[in-house]
C-alpha cells in the first residue's frame, strides 16, 4: 500500500511537470509569430512585445544569479517579506487569542477591527512611507496590515469553535486556565493557523513588492518597476517568476512545520492505508 501510494505522488509530480511544461511551450508558442504564421497574421510581431518570451525571460534569470546582481535585491524582499510574515503572524495568533477569550475587549473593538479589515490597506503604503522612511521598516509594517488580519480572523474563529463539552470535561478534570489554553484552544485553532498562513505567504510579498513600487532603490519590487518604466517586459516576467518561486518556497516551509506540529490531525494517506 505504502509503495503505491510512493508511486502515485510521483505520477502526481509528473503530471504538475508536464502542465508547466505544456504551459512554457504554448507562450513560446504565442511569443514567437514565425511558428504560427496561419494564426497571428499582421499583428504577429506585437506578441512577444505583451507577452515576453519565455527564452530570453530565462536567460534574464540564468544572468541575474551568474552575475551576482539579483542576490542583493532579492534578500532585501525576502527579509521584508520573512519580517511581516513572522511578525504579523504572531500578532494575529497573540490578539486573537485574546479576543476569543475575552468578550467584552471583543464587543469594544469589533467595530474598529471591522473596519480596518474593511479598508483597502495597500492604500497605507505612502503613510508608512512617510513614518518610517523609505527603508525596509515601511515595507515589513505593509506586509503586516495584510498578514494580520487573515491569521486573527481564523485563530478568532478556531478558538470560538472549541467545543463546550470538551471545556467542560477539562475543566471537571481540573485543568488550569493555561492548561486549558496549551491543551485545548491552541489545538483547536491550530489548523486555522495553518491554512491561514499558507494565504499569508503571498499578502506578504505583496507588502513588499508593493512598498518597493512606492519607494525604494533596492528589491525585486524595484527591478520589475525599472523594467516597467523602459517597457522590458522579459525582466518584468523574470522578477514575477522569481517572487512566485520564493513565495513556494516559502508556503512548502510552512507545510514543513503544519506536519511537524500537526501530527494528530488524520492525513490524506492515512485516510487511504485504512
Amino acid at each position: 500500500m505504502r509503495n503505491r501510494i510512493a508511486d502515485g505522488g510521483w505520477r502526481l509530480r509528473f503530471w504538475q511537470l508536464a502542465l508547466l511544461g505544456l504551459l512554457f511551450l504554448v507562450w513560446h508558442l504565442l511569443a514567437t509569430p514565425e511558428l504560427l504564421p496561419l494564426i497571428y497574421f499582421d499583428n504577429a510581431h506585437k506578441a512577444a512585445f505583451f507577452f515576453g518570451e519565455p527564452l530570453k525571460v530565462a536567460s534574464r534569470l540564468f544572468n541575474w544569479f551568474a552575475s551576482g546582481e539579483i542576490y542583493r535585491h532579492l534578500w532585501v524582499t525576502l527579509v521584508e517579506t520573512i519580517l511581516a510574515f513572522a511578525i504579523g503572524t504572531a500578532l494575529g495568533v497573540g490578539i486573537g487569542l485574546w479576543l476569543a477569550r475575552a468578550p467584552l475587549a471583543s464587543a469594544i473593538l469589533d467595530p474598529y477591527i471591522k473596519a480596518m479589515n474593511a479598508m483597502p490597506r495597500v492604500i497605507l503604503a505612502p503613510i508608512f512611507m512617510v513614518w518610517f522612511g523609505l527603508g525596509i521598516s515601511s515595507k515589513v509594517a505593509l506586509g503586516v496590515t495584510l498578514v494580520f488580519f487573515v491569521v486573527f480572523f481564523n485563530v478568532y474563529q478556531g478558538v470560538r469553535e472549541v467545543s463546550p463539552v470538551v471545556l467542560a470535561n477539562a475543566r471537571m478534570l481540573g485543568a488550569t486556565p493555561r492548561q486549558l489554553m496549551r491543551h485545548v484552544y491552541l489545538p483547536s485553532a491550530m489548523s486555522w493557523v495553518f491554512a491561514s498562513l499558507h494565504n499569508s505567504v503571498g499578502l506578504a510579498f505583496v507588502g513588499a513588492v508593493v512598498g518597493e513600487y512606492l519607494g525604494s532603490s533596492v528589491g525585486v519590487g524595484y527591478l520589475i518597476l525599472q523594467a516597467e518604466g523602459v517597457f522590458d517586459i522579459n525582466t518584468v516576467f523574470a522578477g514575477i517568476l522569481l517572487l512566485t518561486a520564493f513565495a513556494l518556497v516559502l508556503d512548502w516551509a510552512v507545510g514543513l512545520i503544519e506536519k511537524r506540529y500537526m501530527v494528530w490531525q488524520p492525513r490524506a494517506a492515512d485516510q487511504e492505508r485504512n
